[in-house]
């Protein structure tokens, strides 16, 4: 097998936040080409169109000319970011700017990284050469059945299996220097069918891994409409519990529509803390709806939130903790912002 058993999310020599907190550029920015997707798969919120209505929150394709205004803000930053985001709700392929966006901000320098995630469903030669000729970096493909009848059951969606398989040992033959990783949940998974996937996919990407599913969606109980229980985090780790989100330290997320969410989790738009189309990124970053929620974590009263007392991502996800430090980054954050 080619691939290293090695999750998505780096564990290993990242950056310690209390260090570098309060940052004046942000680590990583969410940036949503689409804000709908093709499955309609049970563990996610977007696969709930009743859900979706209810919550009435924008569905569509973000616009070039957004995107590029959102390249301008970042430029005005001190510093690239670590990682461009370009997924955050839906299926970035869905867009039909997606490779040219890739082009865009990596012609721009305003990132280091650009990575995305998808579910592979489009990921034809035609779709995919585009997006690797454009300098895409890395391309998390997440793997929803090993079968036309598990597709079926689990997206609402007829995937003819052997092509998706062949599409993707497609992309990995020409993926040049983008880094290809293949996940799939293994909850629902038995040993033999684990075997098969790194039997099927093992020698077509860089990395895989079998994950946990997580109850990290706020608001949204994966435990009742998959009827398990999460008893252990995404990677088998132990569960954790933290008064403090890490994530809104170092991140940011721009919706398809321009909006800006605190949170890249923010499925229902109830953590909106700008818009870009009337204010720029590096304000946002800055201003004063940022700066009391991180007062409100650092305080220990992130449970006062509704929202962010929901979200399972903290206990399940979460590879930074910095808690033992809340106090003094308080103090720091409020100095500064005298």
């Amino acid at each position: 097998m080619k691939a290293a058993i090695k999750p998505r999310i780096n564990q290993e020599n990242r950056t310690r936040l209390e260090e570098v907190i309060p940052l004046q550029t942000p680590m990583v920015l969410f940036v949503d080409p689409s804000s709908s997707c093709n499955f309609r798969c049970r563990f996610c919120p977007n696969g709930d169109a009743t859900l979706l209505k209810q919550s009435g929150r924008w569905q569509g394709q973000m616009e070039m000319e957004l995107f590029e205004r959102i390249v301008r803000d970042l430029q005005e930053f001190d510093h690239p970011l670590k990682v461009l985001r370009l997924y955050k709700d839906g299926e970035p392929f869905l867009n039909r700017n997606f490779a040219a966006m890739v082009r865009h901000a990596k012609r721009s320098g305003v990132c280091d990284t650009i990575d995305t995630t998808t579910n592979g469903f489009f990921l034809s030669p035609d779709t995919v050469r585009p997006v690797i000729d454009a300098g895409l970096d890395r391309i998390n493909i997440s793997v929803n059945g090993l079968s036309e009848e598990q597709f079926l059951s689990f997206t609402e969606v007829r995937v003819d299996f052997e092509r998706y398989l062949d599409n993707i040992r497609q992309l990995y033959a020409m993926k040049g220097s983008c880094e290809v990783c293949v996940k799939i949940a293994g909850d629902f998974l038995t040993d033999e069918e684990k075997e098969r996937f790194y039997t099927l996919f093992g020698d077509c990407a860089d990395r895989i891994f079998i994950e946990n599913v997580a109850p990290c969606w706020p608001e949204f109980d994966i435990e009742d409409r998959l009827g398990i229980t999460m008893d252990k985090g995404i990677y088998d780790q132990p569960l954790t519990e933290v008064r403090t989100c890490p994530y809104i330290f170092y991140s940011l997320s721009v919706n398809a529509d321009g909006t800006v969410s605190l949170c890249f989790l923010d499925w229902a738009r109830k953590l909106v803390v700008g818009d870009v189309r009337t204010k720029r990124l590096k304000e946002i970053w800055n201003d004063r709806p940022l700066y009391h929620h991180r007062i409100a974590h650092l305080s220990g009263n992130r449970m006062g939130n509704p929202t962010c007392a929901a979200c399972g991502q903290l206990s399940h996800c979460m590879p930074d903790n910095i808690d033992p430090y809340a106090d003094q980054l308080l103090s720091k954050i409020k100095e500064l912002r005298q």
